[in-house]
This record gives C-alpha cells, sequence and structure tokens, in this order.
C-alpha cells in the first residue's frame, strides 16, 4: 500500500502535518525515531504556546499526539535511514521495513549544538537552556550566563538582558563574531557584562543551577560565576542526511531549502519545522508549516493524478 505522505519526524511539524492530512482523508503514516514531540517534550516549561500558558513540554506533546491518533494515523518508532525515489518513494527504516508514499515530509528538525560540559545535561530544564526566546521570562530579576560569541548568543544576551537583573556573556576569544551593531548594543546595556577569553568549564548546583565555573584562555585561571541560568548559543545541526540522500539542496548551514508551500526542489519532497531554513525555531512557526505541508501534498497528489 503506498501512503499519500509518509511522515518521517512526530515533533510539532510532523505531527500538524498528520492532523490536517488525517482530516483530509490522506493515507498517513509518521515514523520517530526517538520521541514524540522532538525536543518539546523535553522542554521544561512553555509559556509563549497560543491558548496553552505554562504548559510543560511533555504535555503539550502528549495532547498533540493523541490529536493524532484520534484520527486513526499510526505513529511508528522506526529510525528512517534512506529515501529513494522509484516511481513512488521508498522510505527505508532501521527495522528492515520500507514504507511506500507518493509524498514524503522530512520533519527531522535540528538538535541545539552541545559543549559537553559537566552538568549541562543534568541542569537541562533546571537553568540550562538552548532558547532564548522559548525561557528570557523565567529568569525575570535573576542572574545568567550566556555562552556563544555569535550573532545568535548576542540577541539571545539582549533579550535576556530585558528579563534579568544581571547577564554575563561569556566566549572564548578576546572579540565577538557577532555583527558590530549588536556588539555596540551589548556594551550599552549596564547589566550585561562580557566575559570574554573564557572558556565554561562547569555548571553546578543543587535541584538547579547556581554556578558556573570558567577559565581564563590567557592564564588558566578558575573564576566562579553566581547564575540562576545557564543559556548555550553556540548554534543548531540540522537533521537534514535524509534531504541530501534524495538530492533536495540546502544552505550553506546545512538546512534544507523549501519555497512558501513548503516544497523543496525535489517534486513529492516536502520539508517542515527546524530542519528547513526558516530563520525562527519556535513551535508555532513549525506547526505552520506542517499545516501548509498537508495542503501542499495533497495539491502535488491531485495534479499527479491528472
Amino acid at each position: 500500500m503506498a501512503y499519500d505522505i509518509v511522515i518521517v519526524g512526530a515533533g510539532p511539524a510532523g505531527l500538524t502535518a498528520a492532523i490536517y492530512a488525517g482530516r483530509k482523508k490522506m493515507k498517513v503514516i509518521v515514523l520517530e525515531s526517538e520521541l514524540v514531540g522532538g525536543w518539546v517534550a523535553k522542554s521544561h516549561i512553555i509559556q509563549n504556546y497560543p491558548g496553552r500558558p505554562d504548559v510543560s513540554g511533555d504535555d503539550l506533546a502528549k495532547t498533540i499526539e493523541k490529536q493524532v491518533k484520534k484520527l486513526g494515523i499510526e505513529i511508528k518508532y522506526d529510525g528512517v535511514n534512506k529515501i529513494e525515489k522509484n516511481g513512488n518513494f521508498k522510505v527505508g527504516c532501521s527495522s528492515g521495513k520500507t514504507y511506500e508514499g507518493k509524498t514524503v515530509l522530512i520533519a527531522t528538525g535540528a538538535s541545539a549544538r552541545k559543549l559537553g560540559l559537566p552538568g549541562e545535561d543534568e541542569f537541562l530544564g533546571k537553568g540550562v537552556s538552548y532558547c532564548a526566546i522559548c525561557d528570557a521570562p523565567l529568569f525575570k530579576d535573576k542572574v545568567v550566563a550566556v555562552i556563544g560569541g555569535g550573532d545568535s548568543a548576542a540577541k539571545a544576551a539582549l533579550l535576556i538582558a530585558e528579563h534579568s537583573k544581571k547577564v554575563y556573556i561569556i566566549h572564548r576569544r578576546d572579540e565577538f563574531r557577532a555583527e558590530a551593531l549588536l556588539v555596540d548594543e551589548m556594551k550599552g546595556k549596564k547589566n550585561l557584562e562580557m566575559v570574554l577569553s573564557y572558556v565554561p568549564v562547569k555548571i553546578e548546583g543543587d535541584k538547579m543551577v547556581s554556578k558556573l565555573v570558567v577559565k581564563s584562555k590567557k592564564d588558566e585561571s578558575l573564576k566562579e560565576l553566581s547564575v540562576d541560568g545557564v543559556f548555550i548559543e553556540v548554534g543548531n545541526t540540522p537533521a537534514a542526511v535524509l534531504a541530501q540522500q534524495v538530492g533536495a539542496e540546502l544552505t550553506e548551514q546545512g538546512y534544507i531549502k523549501v519555497n512558501k508551500l513548503q516544497e523543496t526542489n525535489v517534486p513529492g519532497i516536502f520539508a517542515a519545522g527546524d530542519v528547513t531554513d526558516f530563520p525562527l525555531k519556535q513551535i508555532v512557526c513549525a506547526t505552520g508549516q506542517g499545516a501548509q505541508v498537508a495542503m501542499s501534498a495533497s495539491a502535488y497528489i491531485m495534479k499527479n493524478k491528472k
């Protein structure tokens, strides 16, 4: 049996595409290698999703999953390792099974680059964050450290400074890679302190983050910063290997290029969510893209029938 759409990835984009496609009576299957909800399910609390303030990521993910299953759509835990075009698309999985689809949605997301610091995983959601837009308001009137030296780190530090009492931005070089205007803006913030030529060593705390230890690149001396939170802003790694296999065009940063219909340059292959080149990586953006894919895939199938 050929599915109308094989969805690779059960994050917000993939699940929303499944809901919209299911409501159009399309034959749909969702393939997920790890966790339904993706990184959302690992988020401690989400405050900016419309209609669901202060919802835990796990609760939000489970609610959307129930909505998908209520439509009779199957979610299979099976890692996809190959997509081939042979008439329809053949989607090969690590289990050895192959699923055939008239169209394929790649919604595999992107993972935040980790530093591998002691305490980084332990305090995730307990003071450690990779998303300033998501979590900055949680640190109102608190002391926060931002790690990174590019545009994303500078923008994160400036955003957090609007909420927090004090912000340290730690960078391993003696000058930032961020654009000059952002650096000038940071210099103008009285509650923002630049800690240059230092690298993070470890994150400490009890139940929550309470300290960040950094080391000087010049004399290797250690400095302890008392902080309530640590934002790690050193970039993301898009999971775009499958897109490369099937010939989809990527940006220099490795994100999948899509048009406003979420189409890639390969007819029948769509992409949505954090794996795409859409600049804002937020749940609402991913869900909107997922909805568009269902409409676009349906139109593609109808066109090919004719």
